[in-house]
């Protein structure tokens, strides 16, 4: 038969006639082409054949007893479900409502009374063919949903993996407030929170070049770079230029991370940010509703090479309370049902009609999904509120369990930092580091770094630079003191700080003596008062800190040379305190 060599062996073709001649005269034309017939006299017949026996093809009369075929053909494709199965209506009717009435009853054809042969075997070949061609579209369904399930549960395996990567820091430290809403299992946006040794926090909210799993992975070195720099203690702009330098290595052409990074300074009641691509971040003063914004003013990270690429931070005087937010710009790009953008005004207007702070992040996220008036989101959403609280500034990062066998180790290390390098280097990091190799230590670099920080600037500012602390207690004369330290560094011949670290095992724990000997001409330190509340001298605040945090200190000679002991002991008890 031609047009059927496509057709499996022995297709079953169920006929449905309450005319035994017409059934006749179909079954044989049927038959004769090698296929099977199943019959039925009527409506109710037809649908119990079709759930015995399944058939390939149905061919039903329109009119019949006990269930017409419009109804017969309802029930049939029903249990036929996602297979399909051409049903072809025999009729004797002609009229265009009638035909029309066959297709729309779930007719896939029709063949009027009296039949024609040639025109039957044409009408099954071409049903068989479209039967085979729903087959191969089902078989690729399954096949691309299988292959989409394997795919999902890869991405949730290595998201799994990504998520401890990029988030062991404080995102969910109290005072931070964020959404992370991704368009797929993998999101382009990136948020990353850490405390430094010194208790600052760092936040960076960061969004890739698209969407899911290829814009995620450039966050995974970017995390390991933020994290690992800012437990040493680096300052924000050498973490950005690191960040900078490894997305140049691994990304290809056009892609491209647009960042904005926070340092909440707690000691100097700063905020310094780094903008480069993302939308205005958003200062708003909790004492007067005022509203700065942020724009950007900077390439994003992984355009520029390493030499070109240079850090500049915006930096403005902070109060308690003083909420700072920064968001990506799927927030501001996404659309309404008749196509408008959400746009920066509305985003403002937030804030411009807020009544109280403390409901600005939740009026933002509700006027958003209000102008979107759908689940579907055009890109990944990211917004984040940090606010600017004192309490907040010593909560040290979350340790790992030590072992209470762990053997401490003797160890000494010295370091001379001389003019060219005090002018451009910072040493914390590098010592941080290795302090945090000792077992034990790691978990006491949050003190330790305090410490060595006193320690340093006070032998570097006051030691080697002859500044006066005293000059920083105004806003005028703290602006002034920077100055003049820019000033006098560029002028540096001759300086030096050395610094000698010196570890003694202890019966569970040690001993770390520092000891930071300056090139300046030394102090009076024999009347030093050690009080918290005393904050002039020497040392500023450095001293009486010093002393709570050190069993012992000490200085040498003409006041240049002075020495700590730290006394510690393990602990085999986990350090939860959040960020």
């Amino acid at each position: 038969m031609d047009g059927l060599e496509e057709r499996p062996a022995k297709l079953n073709i169920l006929i449905a006639d309450d005319n035994p001649t017409d059934r006749m005269i179909l079954s044989r034309i049927v038959q004769s082409e090698g296929l099977s017939v199943i019959e039925a006299a009527n409506g109710l017949e037809a649908v119990e054949a079709f759930k015995k026996h399944r058939p390939d093809l149905v061919l039903l009369d329109a009119l019949m007893p006990e269930m017409d075929g419009f109804d017969a053909a309802k029930h049939i494709k029903q249990l036929s479900a996602d297979d399909l199965v051409p049903v072809i209506f025999l009729t004797s009717l002609t009229d265009a409502d009638s035909l029309a009435r066959c297709l729309n009853a779930g007719g896939d054809d029709f063949l009027t009374k009296p039949y024609n042969r040639i025109v039957l075997k044409a009408k099954i070949a071409a049903m068989t063919r479209l039967r085979n061609l729903n087959k191969t579209v089902l078989a690729q369904r399954d096949r691309i949903s299988g292959y989409n399930k394997h795919l999902l549960r890869e991405q949730e395996v290595a998201k799994c993996v990504f998520d401890n990567i990029a988030h062991p820091g404080c995102v969910d430290a109290p005072n931070i407030t964020y959404i992370l809403s991704p368009m797929a299992v993998f999101n382009g946006d990136l948020l990353l929170a850490a405390r430094s040794p010194s208790g600052n926090l760092l936040v960076f909210l960061g969004d890739f070049t698209g969407h899911g799993l290829p814009a995620a992975i450039g966050a995974m070195p970017v995390a390991e770079i933020f994290y690992g720099m800012s437990l040493k203690g680096f300052a924000m702009s050498e973490i950005l230029k690191e960040i900078n330098r490894k997305l140049v290595q691994i990304l290809p052409a056009g892609v491209f991370c647009c960042g904005c990074m926070a340092h909440f300074d707690y000691r100097k009641n700063v905020i310094s940010v780094w903008n480069g691509g993302l939308p205005d971040a958003i200062l708003y003063r909790s004492d007067s509703g005022e509203v700065e914004q942020l724009p950007s003013f900077n390439l994003p990270l992984g355009i520029l090479k390493p030499d070109q690429f240079k850090v500049a931070p915006k930096e403005l005087e902070c109060a308690e309370g003083d909420q700072f937010y920064m968001c990506s710009d799927g927030i501001l790009e996404e659309e309404n049902i008749e196509g408008e953008m959400y746009g920066e005004q509305r985003f403002l207007d937030v804030f411009k009609n807020n009544t109280d702070p403390s409901l600005i992040f939740s009026e933002q996220k509700s006027a958003l999904d209000a102008f979107r008036s759908t689940d579907d989101q055009g890109d990944d959403h990211s917004l984040v509120e940090i606010i600017f609280r004192q309490e907040d500034a010593h909560e040290t990062a979350q340790t790992s369990v030590i072992a209470t066998e762990s053997i401490s180790r003797d160890w000494r290390f010295s370091y001379e930092l001389r003019s060219e390098t005090l002018r451009s280097f910072n040493p914390l990091p590098l010592l941080t580091h290795i302090i945090r190799e000792e077992p034990g230590l790691s978990a006491k670099s949050g003190e330790l770094y305090t410490i060595l920080a006193e320690l340093y600037y006070n032998a570097l500012d006051h030691g080697v630079l002859g500044l006066n602390s005293q000059m920083k207690a105004s806003s005028d004369g703290f602006a002034e003191y920077y100055r003049l330290k820019e000033k006098r560094l560029l002028s540096l011949d001759g300086a030096s700080v050395a610094i000698t670290l010196d570890h003694i095992p202890k019966d569970n724990g040690g001993r770390l003596t520092i000891q930071v000997e300056d090139s300046g001409k030394g102090f009076n330190y024999k009347n030093i008062d050690v009080g918290l509340e005393s904050n002039s001298g020497y040392s500023g605040r450095g001293i009486p800190l010093l002393h709570k945090l050190c069993e012992r200190l000490q200085y040498h000679g003409k006041g240049n040379v002075v020495s700590v002991d730290y006394l510690w002991e393990y602990t085999n008890k986990l350090l939860t305190k959040a960020g």
